[in-house]
Protein backbone atom coordinates (compact mmCIF):
# COMPACT_ATOMS: atom_id res chain seq x y z
CA UNK A 1 0.00 0.00 0.00
CA UNK A 2 1.07 3.57 -0.97
CA UNK A 3 0.14 6.36 1.34
CA UNK A 4 1.51 10.06 0.26
CA UNK A 5 -0.76 13.37 -0.24
CA UNK A 6 0.94 13.77 -3.64
CA UNK A 7 -1.24 12.04 -6.26
CA UNK A 8 1.74 12.19 -8.74
CA UNK A 9 3.98 10.54 -6.37
CA UNK A 10 2.07 7.96 -5.46
CA UNK A 11 1.38 7.10 -9.43
CA UNK A 12 5.17 7.04 -9.96
CA UNK A 13 5.88 4.89 -7.28
CA UNK A 14 3.39 2.44 -8.23
CA UNK A 15 4.73 2.50 -11.60
CA UNK A 16 7.78 1.91 -10.97
CA UNK A 17 7.12 -0.84 -8.49
CA UNK A 18 4.78 -2.29 -10.84
CA UNK A 19 7.64 -3.34 -12.96
CA UNK A 20 8.61 -5.44 -10.27
CA UNK A 21 7.66 -9.16 -10.72
CA UNK A 22 6.99 -9.81 -6.99
CA UNK A 23 5.37 -6.43 -6.55
CA UNK A 24 1.46 -5.53 -6.36
CA UNK A 25 0.79 -2.21 -5.59
CA UNK A 26 -3.10 -3.20 -4.00
CA UNK A 27 -3.94 0.15 -1.99
CA UNK A 28 -3.37 3.71 -2.26
CA UNK A 29 -3.87 6.10 0.62
CA UNK A 30 -3.88 10.04 0.38
CA UNK A 31 -3.67 10.91 4.29
CA UNK A 32 -3.22 9.03 7.17
CA UNK A 33 -7.09 8.55 8.03
CA UNK A 34 -7.62 6.60 4.81
CA UNK A 35 -4.65 4.58 5.25
CA UNK A 36 -5.73 3.32 7.81
CA UNK A 37 -9.17 2.47 6.58
CA UNK A 38 -7.48 1.09 3.58
CA UNK A 39 -4.86 -0.95 5.65
CA UNK A 40 -7.85 -3.00 7.87
CA UNK A 41 -9.67 -3.79 4.29
CA UNK A 42 -6.66 -4.78 2.60
CA UNK A 43 -4.00 -5.74 5.09
CA UNK A 44 -1.12 -5.12 2.62
CA UNK A 45 2.15 -6.98 3.19
CA UNK A 46 4.28 -3.66 3.29
CA UNK A 47 3.06 -0.56 3.41
CA UNK A 48 4.77 2.79 2.26
CA UNK A 49 4.21 5.89 4.43
CA UNK A 50 4.86 9.69 3.98
CA UNK A 51 5.24 11.04 7.30
CA UNK A 52 3.84 14.37 6.78
CA UNK A 53 0.33 14.92 5.01
CA UNK A 54 -2.87 17.77 4.84
CA UNK A 55 -4.82 15.39 6.69
CA UNK A 56 -3.22 13.36 9.80
CA UNK A 57 0.48 12.49 10.06
CA UNK A 58 2.38 9.13 9.36
CA UNK A 59 3.46 8.59 12.65
CA UNK A 60 -0.43 8.46 14.00
CA UNK A 61 -1.56 6.27 11.29
CA UNK A 62 1.49 3.82 12.17
CA UNK A 63 0.53 3.60 15.97
CA UNK A 64 -3.19 3.12 14.80
CA UNK A 65 -1.91 0.11 12.23
CA UNK A 66 0.43 -0.81 14.36
CA UNK A 67 -2.34 -1.29 17.61
CA UNK A 68 -4.65 -2.93 14.86
CA UNK A 69 -1.91 -5.26 13.71
CA UNK A 70 1.42 -5.16 15.45
CA UNK A 71 2.57 -7.48 12.76
CA UNK A 72 2.21 -4.57 10.00
CA UNK A 73 5.01 -4.04 8.19
CA UNK A 74 5.79 -0.50 7.85
CA UNK A 75 8.46 1.57 5.85
CA UNK A 76 8.84 5.46 6.03
CA UNK A 77 9.09 7.24 2.63
CA UNK A 78 9.58 10.93 3.49
CA UNK A 79 12.00 13.83 2.73
CA UNK A 80 12.09 14.45 5.93
CA UNK A 81 15.25 13.43 8.03
CA UNK A 82 15.26 15.53 11.09
CA UNK A 83 16.63 12.95 13.52
CA UNK A 84 13.16 13.63 15.90
CA UNK A 85 11.39 12.71 12.59
CA UNK A 86 12.98 9.38 12.22
CA UNK A 87 12.83 8.53 16.30
CA UNK A 88 8.99 9.16 16.55
CA UNK A 89 8.24 7.18 13.42
CA UNK A 90 10.37 4.13 14.47
CA UNK A 91 9.65 4.24 17.70
CA UNK A 92 5.73 4.51 16.47
CA UNK A 93 6.39 0.73 14.93
CA UNK A 94 7.70 1.87 11.37
CA UNK A 95 10.21 -0.86 10.34
CA UNK A 96 12.32 1.15 8.06
CA UNK A 97 12.88 4.64 6.91
CA UNK A 98 13.74 6.12 3.37
CA UNK A 99 14.24 9.37 1.90
CA UNK A 100 12.28 9.69 -1.22
CA UNK A 101 15.84 10.77 -2.76
CA UNK A 102 16.87 7.34 -2.31
CA UNK A 103 16.92 5.19 -5.45
CA UNK A 104 14.87 2.42 -6.91
CA UNK A 105 17.39 -0.63 -5.99
CA UNK A 106 18.03 0.19 -2.46
CA UNK A 107 14.00 1.10 -2.02
CA UNK A 108 13.04 -2.74 -3.52
CA UNK A 109 15.67 -4.22 -1.13
CA UNK A 110 13.97 -2.23 1.78
CA UNK A 111 10.81 -3.50 0.71
CA UNK A 112 12.09 -7.42 0.82
CA UNK A 113 13.67 -6.94 3.68
CA UNK A 114 11.35 -5.31 5.70
CA UNK A 115 8.52 -8.13 4.12
CA UNK A 116 11.00 -11.10 5.57
CA UNK A 117 10.86 -9.79 9.15
CA UNK A 118 13.99 -7.11 8.62
CA UNK A 119 14.41 -3.33 9.99
CA UNK A 120 15.95 -1.44 7.27
CA UNK A 121 17.79 1.75 8.58
CA UNK A 122 20.53 3.39 6.09
CA UNK A 123 23.54 4.29 7.49
CA UNK A 124 22.90 8.74 7.35
CA UNK A 125 18.97 8.10 9.11
CA UNK A 126 20.85 5.35 11.77
CA UNK A 127 23.16 8.17 12.24
CA UNK A 128 20.84 10.95 12.85
CA UNK A 129 18.92 8.39 15.17
CA UNK A 130 21.93 7.65 17.48
CA UNK A 131 22.31 11.74 18.03
CA UNK A 132 19.00 11.69 18.63
CA UNK A 133 19.54 9.25 21.27
CA UNK A 134 21.88 10.65 22.96
CA UNK A 135 20.80 14.24 23.42
CA UNK A 136 18.62 14.80 26.47
CA UNK A 137 14.62 14.57 25.62
CA UNK A 138 12.69 17.29 26.17
CA UNK A 139 9.52 16.93 28.22
CA UNK A 140 6.13 17.29 26.96
CA UNK A 141 5.59 20.83 28.52
CA UNK A 142 9.00 21.85 27.30
CA UNK A 143 7.66 20.80 23.59
CA UNK A 144 4.84 22.45 24.24
CA UNK A 145 6.77 25.91 24.98
CA UNK A 146 8.81 25.05 21.69
CA UNK A 147 6.17 25.35 19.57
CA UNK A 148 4.90 28.61 20.83
CA UNK A 149 8.10 29.77 20.56
CA UNK A 150 8.32 28.60 16.76
CA UNK A 151 5.07 30.17 16.46
CA UNK A 152 6.53 33.59 17.79
CA UNK A 153 4.89 33.86 20.96
CA UNK A 154 6.19 36.35 23.67
CA UNK A 155 6.91 34.55 27.29
CA UNK A 156 3.78 36.32 28.63
CA UNK A 157 1.82 34.67 25.50
CA UNK A 158 3.47 31.28 26.39
CA UNK A 159 2.47 31.81 29.62
CA UNK A 160 -1.17 32.72 28.97
CA UNK A 161 -1.54 29.65 26.70
CA UNK A 162 -0.41 27.25 28.78
CA UNK A 163 -1.62 28.71 32.52
CA UNK A 164 1.39 28.69 33.47
CA UNK A 165 3.77 31.67 34.99
CA UNK A 166 5.95 33.48 33.14
CA UNK A 167 8.44 32.37 35.71
CA UNK A 168 8.11 29.01 34.94
CA UNK A 169 7.76 30.10 31.08
CA UNK A 170 11.48 31.11 31.64
CA UNK A 171 12.54 27.87 33.57
CA UNK A 172 11.18 25.65 30.58
CA UNK A 173 13.03 28.17 28.55
CA UNK A 174 16.35 27.81 30.07
CA UNK A 175 15.91 24.06 30.20
CA UNK A 176 14.75 23.31 26.75
CA UNK A 177 17.80 25.83 25.65
CA UNK A 178 20.19 23.70 26.79
CA UNK A 179 18.80 20.77 25.88
CA UNK A 180 18.92 21.55 22.43
CA UNK A 181 22.50 23.28 22.63
CA UNK A 182 21.46 26.77 21.57
CA UNK A 183 21.74 29.72 23.44
CA UNK A 184 18.48 31.95 23.03
CA UNK A 185 15.41 32.03 21.47
CA UNK A 186 16.13 31.82 17.40
CA UNK A 187 18.41 29.05 17.56
CA UNK A 188 16.19 26.89 19.57
CA UNK A 189 13.28 27.60 16.74
CA UNK A 190 15.58 26.91 13.82
CA UNK A 191 16.46 23.98 15.46
CA UNK A 192 13.53 22.52 16.45
CA UNK A 193 12.22 23.37 12.64
CA UNK A 194 15.65 21.20 11.52
CA UNK A 195 15.62 18.16 13.54
CA UNK A 196 11.61 17.88 13.21
CA UNK A 197 10.78 18.09 16.69
CA UNK A 198 8.16 21.37 15.53
CA UNK A 199 6.80 21.32 12.08
CA UNK A 200 4.96 24.38 10.58
CA UNK A 201 1.86 22.97 9.45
Amino acid sequence: MLVDDHKIVRQGFAALLGTMPDMQVIAEAESGEQAVALYRQHHPDVTLMDLRMAHGNGVEAIQSIRTADPMARIIVLTTFDGDEDIFRALQAGARGYLLKGSDIDELVSAIHAVHSGKSRIPAPVAERLAERMSNPALTERETDVLKLIVGGNSNKEIASALFISEATVKTHINNLLGKLGVTDRTQAATTALQRGIVHLD
